[in-house]
């Protein structure tokens, strides 16, 4: 029998015994943090789903037609596919990150951003892009930074013109053709690359792609049957439906064995709509929610059974939109610089020390920071979008800098070695060879930096942005946010009412958006270390 103490030079005397208590209270206190958050969760979800006030009968149909098929399904593929179940997550993860999106862009286009001004926008990007191809095809190669500079003067160029020439023209398109033309033949074009990349047939991509752009085209004809207006019909089917096909086409094409995840993904949808539009039809009475899509798009109230979150949403889409504009290129910029183009003696390595401790300062911090740059020193307005949105920008730079590092980081010094074998400079190496390497872990890095931002409520208080606002006009207009909202309602609206309906619903709005981008980080994660 082994002895129960050893003495080991390097440690001193070590116990088993004390090892494995050691263990079993690191793995009761974990499991003691889960039950705590889960009992948390619990509590708000009942709060706001309501899911008592259902009809037994509602709760019959939800078993047989989602419930039972859904964690059938699952148990089949789990125990009889393991390789299909990441097929099976990407089916449901995908058209569910798409309707956020969907969301999103319709509530910018309906309020914020006039369709025919993203015409005009969109119009300077395409003819930007197509002044640096006749660029490249005059001069011929030329350096990266030439390229920027061309393709940003231009695209400044065209966008102080086009937009104006697109309100005064006498040609109307309706915001549904805008949408077609701008949103969904990009994504028809894409999906024909994927499907075309994926099967290696570039006729199967070219028929993808028209299929694709036609069904875009049908959304607007046929979203009005399913209680969507004509211009939310064709952003919902460019966002969701296109993508959802193409991942289902390459699938049952292209890997025939993983087609049963797929089955799970169908399984769940089908039982997704036949609870929304066939239980009612039926007669059936769900849950009388307070998540539900009059809350959605209703403005504040102060009573509490009329009072919604879509300012609050609208003014955090756009402080996300400022977010990643402002910190996604200047932290991926200051890391590739960092990484590979810095010389290792003392500056870097005191500019390397204070991004780490950045990282670590309270976000209280960042908001008197930003309300002493943006707005007493560039005299900006206060609370305004841009302001929130910059602020946010420097709490999240220091990680998204430290992310991208170590993304860059774990690029294999072989596959550098190998580029500048071939005649390659450090430029054409670090952007065709290391950028392409690490942007999956960059992309995450990001994506989890701002699931951050968006959760912030102090930085924002500090600069003046409003608890409760309406919908903001614009990027120098003042905004709320969902955190802000969230606050009021437990602050300045405080009592059982709002605590027990509005607080609980945005609650549970806040935290399936926060869990949406954290499942699309760790999608990103672990597609990145499949193919490392």
């Amino acid at each position: 029998m082994a002895t129960e103490r050893k003495h080991i030079e390097s440690f001193g005397q070590v116990s088993r015994r004390t090892g494995t208590v050691f263990r079993y209270l690191l793995l009761a206190s974990t499991l003691l943090g889960i039950v705590a958050l889960g009992a948390l969760l619990a509590y708000v979800g009942v709060q706001a789903i309501q899911p008592f006030t259902a009809e037994p009968s509602w709760w019959a149909f939800f078993a047989a037609t989602f419930a039972l098929p859904t964690l059938g399904t699952s148990a089949w593929v789990w125990n009889r596919h393991q390789d299909a179940v990441t097929t099976a997550l990407g089916g449901i993860g995908i058209p569910f990150a798409g309707l956020f999106l969907a969301g999103a862009l319709a509530m910018i286009f309906l309020d914020v951003l006039a369709p025919d001004t993203w015409l005009g926008y969109w119009l300077a990007m395409v003819l930007a892009g197509g002044t640096l191809v006749l660029w490249r095809r005059v001069r011929g190669a030329t350096s990266f930074l030439g390229e920027v500079i061309v393709t940003g003067v231009s695209f400044v160029v065209f966008a102080a013109v086009i937009p104006g020439l697109v309100a005064a023209s006498p040609y109307y398109m309706l915001p549904w053709a805008i949408m077609w033309v701008t949103l969904t033949l990009p994504m028809a074009a894409g999906v024909a690359w994927f499907v075309g990349g994926e099967l290696d047939d570039p006729k199967t991509g070219r028929i993808a792609g028209g299929v694709a752009a036609t069904v875009g085209l049908l959304a607007a004809f046929v979203g009005p049957y399913l209680w969507f207006f004509p211009m939310p019909s064709v952003i919902l089917a460019t966002t969701v439906v296109l993508p959802t096909a193409a991942y289902a086409f390459v699938t049952i094409r292209d890997r025939p064995t993983q087609v049963p995840g797929l089955v799970v993904a169908a399984t769940f949808i089908l039982g997704v709509l036949g609870i929304r539009y066939l239980a009612p039809v039926l007669g059936l009475a769900g849950p009388e929610s307070w998540v539900d899509w009059e809350f959605l798009t209703s403005p504040h109230n102060s009573t509490a059974e009329l009072a919604g979150l879509y300012p609050a949403i609208i003014g955090s889409i756009m402080l996300m939109v400022v977010v990643v504009v402002s910190s996604f290129p200047i932290g991926v910029g200051a890391a590739v610089y960092l990484e590979e183009y810095a010389p290792d003696n003392r500056l870097t390595h005191l500019i390397q020390v204070n991004i780490s401790n950045l990282a670590g300062v309270p976000s209280v911090v960042y908001g008197l920071l930003g309300y002493g740059v943006f707005v007493n020193t560039m005299n900006l307005t206060i609370g305004s979008v841009l302001v929130g949105g910059m602020t946010l920008s420097l709490l999240i730079l220091p990680i998204v800098i430290i992310s991208s590092q170590e993304a860059i980081r774990s690029v294999s010094d072989s596959t550098r070695q190998a580029s500048y074998g071939l005649g390659g400079t450090q430029w054409q190496t670090v952007r065709n060879v290391v950028l392409p390497q690490a942007m999956p872990g960059i992309f995450t890095g990001t994506i989890l930096s701002i699931g951050r931002a968006i959760g912030e409520t102090a930085p924002l208080i500090f600069i003046g942005y409003a608890l409760v606002a309406p919908e903001p006009s614009g990027f120098m207009s003042r905004g709320s946010a969902i955190p802000m909202q969230l606050y009021a309602w437990a602050t300045q609206y405080a009592g059982e009412a709002f605590y027990t309906t509005a607080l609980a619903a945005g609650v549970v709005v806040s935290l399936v958006v926060l869990l949406t981008m954290n499942g699309v980080a760790i999608v990103l994660r672990n597609k990145y270390e499949r193919e490392t």
